[in-house]
């Protein structure tokens, strides 16, 4: 009981650590991703966190299974490097006989990740696509962002402010190029404003500013001033959202069973599955030779969850283009990687043995 709660213990913290690390690296490159579609203007400067948040959910089953297999497999390492292993198999205990602590520590997670793989990364999904389009059928001044150009849908049109905001805020600084009947206008101004008339038509009003009107390569130009100038903002339609395989619930894949969403399906159901092979996995690929290098058995680790991530996504692609069947699919990477598992565990097992003989030799 006691070996038990500190395996468990040593277990808990170093996944707790990795997933940390992992977390980490996904916020930072989700982060400048994000940060960059927002400078140029494909996203709300105010819609970043948000995105940020959905994505975030939307990877936790991966993290979260990868940081149950890396920490078993350096809580077990460290036992074959601290010599703790050599006091395991000297009791007469068979190195099947981790998978009983290992499963116990592994199982709650596993549901975990079935959870989020099935029910909340799909919502995260679905979030994250409306929040977009919610953000991409604002209209043109709402989405201008301080500081930077912002063309209109209809591409007659380009806005620019130096501060403010781009909605129901004043804002300084004003720059619009339009073109209309072959004529290119540009205005400037100091500051402006937006505001709604009762039909419900808006409007962008540009105070105190000046206007220049005339066909581009001509000297025919016109030089307006003037103290309010109204604008009216085109606004777009509202359209429906266009629900994809990622963002459907298992029920609604289940029940329209096409190849895009029978693909979907198996994704979902093989990161579970995967956590829960990667976990027992762990045990045989633990192994270290002391006096070897620490990072080869880590190295061959990482190697063997990209490949089998990896043949999990080409199962996909073959049930999406219709070569194979959605059950082979779900279980073929499994029972490989499976056969693969009891491959290892029996050499470990059956090289134990001649080591402990070669030592009674001597």
């Amino acid at each position: 009981m006691i070996f038990r709660k500190a395996v468990h213990r040593e277990f808990a913290a170093t996944a707790t650590a990795v997933f940390v690390a992992l977390f980490a690296i996904l916020v930072t490159t989700q982060l400048i991703r994000l940060l960059g579609q927002a400078a140029v203007g494909s996203i709300a400067s105010e819609g970043v966190l948000a995105l940020l948040g959905f994505a975030s959910i939307n990877y936790l089953p991966v993290l979260i299974s990868l940081s149950v297999f890396i920490s078993i497999l350096l809580t077990l390492s460290r036992s074959y490097r601290d010599s703790e292993m050599v006091v395991w198999f000297s009791s007469g205990l068979p190195l099947t006989a981790w998978l009983s602590p290992v499963l116990r520590f592994a199982l709650p997670l596993v549901v975990v990740v079935a959870a989020l793989s099935l029910f909340l990364s799909p919502w995260a999904q679905l979030k994250s696509a409306e929040y977009r389009q919610t953000m991409s059928q604002r209209d043109d001044v709402a989405q201008v962002q301080p500081g930077a150009f912002r063309e209109s849908a209809q591409a007659d049109r380009v806005f620019f402010v130096e501060t403010g905001s781009g909605e129901n805020e004043q804002v300084r600084n004003i720059f619009v190029s339009s073109i209309q009947n072959g004529r290119q206008g540009i205005m400037v101004a100091r500051e402006g404003y937006t505001e709604s008339a009762r039909n419900g038509d808006r409007f962008v009003v540009l105070l105190k500013g000046r206007r220049y009107e005339g066909v581009p390569g001509t000297p025919e130009y016109r030089v307006m001033d003037f103290e309010r100038y109204a604008v009216r903002i085109e606004t777009r339609e509202r359209q429906g959202f266009e629900e994809s395989s990622k963002t459907m619930t298992v029920w609604a894949l289940w029940s329209k069973p096409t190849p895009q969403n029978l693909g979907e399906l198996l994704w979902r159901i093989g990161i579970p599955l995967s956590a829960l092979t990667l976990a027992m996995l762990a045990i045989p690929l633990s192994f270290v030779n002391p006096r070897a290098g620490r990072a080869n058995n880590l190295m061959l680790a990482l190697l063997t969850y990209l490949l089998y991530s990896n043949a999990i996504s080409l199962c996909q692609a073959w049930v999406v283009n219709g070569k194979m069947s959605f059950w082979v699919g779900v279980w073929l990477v499994h029972l490989v990687m499976f056969l693969v598992m009891a491959m290892l565990f029996y050499r470990r097992i059956s090289i134990n043995p001649w080591f402990k003989l070669r030592r009674a030799w001597r």
